[in-house]
């Protein structure tokens, strides 16, 4: 069987993360990101050149946890795909824009000092969603608070 693959992406978030909710009624993550660039010298250094922003976009859970972990700053490494559409500007002009749409989401482990909370094994915590509101927690970024979990702070 095939290795599954996917696109992935890796930057800085570089707005405060927006929740909103969908038509459907589905959670909505929202942050422009960044992206650093840089060019390899002759010598073998490396020279920054543009910083690059995007917007990316996830959804229900992965949305929801997204929001509560995440703040500007905090680096992150993403899977999912690119989503071309067209959208009318202020001007009434059609543009066509990108946005990357994230299944998973995480902090970026090279760059983001981490630590796993892992709770005591039991019948609650065995089902595929119990206990995911307490592993994981960078140490880096501010929790937000809306659950009664630990906090975590920079």
């Amino acid at each position: 069987m095939a290795i599954h693959t996917q696109e992935s992406l890796s930057g800085f978030i570089a707005s405060e993360p927006h929740l909103s909710t969908t038509e459907k009624g589905d959670a909505r993550l929202f942050v422009k990101i960044g992206q650093e660039h840089y060019r390899r010298e002759d010598d073998g250094s490396f020279t920054q050149t543009e910083t690059t922003f995007h917007d990316l976009v996830a959804f229900r859970k992965t949305a929801e946890r997204a929001h509560q972990r995440f703040a500007k700053g905090d680096k992150f490494v993403a899977e999912g795909y690119t989503h071309h559409y067209d959208r009318t500007d202020d001007n009434g002009q059609t543009v066509k824009v990108e946005e990357f749409v994230a299944k998973k989401l995480g902090h970026d482990l090279a760059r983001t000092r981490y630590t796993v909370d892992r709770p005591r094994r039991t019948p609650a915590t065995d089902s595929l969603d119990a206990g995911l509101e307490d592993t994981a927690l960078s140490t880096d970024a501010p929790r937000r608070a809306s659950t009664g979990a630990a906090s975590v702070g920079r």
